[in-house]
C-alpha cells in the first residue's frame, strides 16, 4: 500500500511532479513525449520515471518500440484527488510543459486497445 510519505517524496522532485501531472492529464504518455515536453534528455526522464515506477505511482506498458506510462489504476482515491486538485491549481506551472507536447512533431500512435 502506497503511504502519503511515499506519495510525497516520489514528488518532491520536480521533473517528477511535472511527468506526473502530465502523464496524469494525458492518460499515458511515452519517454519520448516527456522528453519533448519537459525539455530533457532520455537518461534523466527515464531514471525518473524508474522511481516512480518502483513506489508504485506509474505502470507501464510496452507497444512495439516505445514505452507508456500511466497512473498506477489501483491507487487509492485520495491520491487521484491530489493529483487533480494540483494540476488544476497550477495549470500555469504546467503550460509550457503542455505547449510543448501539443506541439510535438511525430508522436507515436497508440493502439486504440491501450489499458
Amino acid at each position: 500500500m502506497i503511504t502519503p510519505p511515499d506519495v510525497f517524496k516520489s514528488l518532491a522532485d520536480e521533473t517528477r511532479a511535472r511527468a506526473t501531472l502530465l502523464i496524469a492529464s494525458q492518460g499515458e504518455l511515452c519517454v519520448c513525449e516527456l522528453m519533448c515536453a519537459l525539455d530533457d534528455s532520455q537518461p534523466k526522464i527515464s531514471r525518473h520515471l524508474a522511481q516512480l515506477r518502483s513506489s508504485g505511482l506509474l505502470l507501464d506498458r510496452r507497444q512495439g518500440q516505445w514505452v507508456y506510462y500511466r497512473l498506477n489504476p489501483d491507487l487509492p482515491d485520495w491520491v487521484h484527488e491530489i493529483l487533480q486538485v494540483t494540476s488544476k491549481a497550477n495549470s500555469d506551472w504546467l503550460q509550457h510543459n503542455a505547449s510543448r507536447l501539443q506541439n510535438m512533431d511525430g508522436r507515436p500512435v497508440r493502439d486504440a486497445a491501450c489499458c
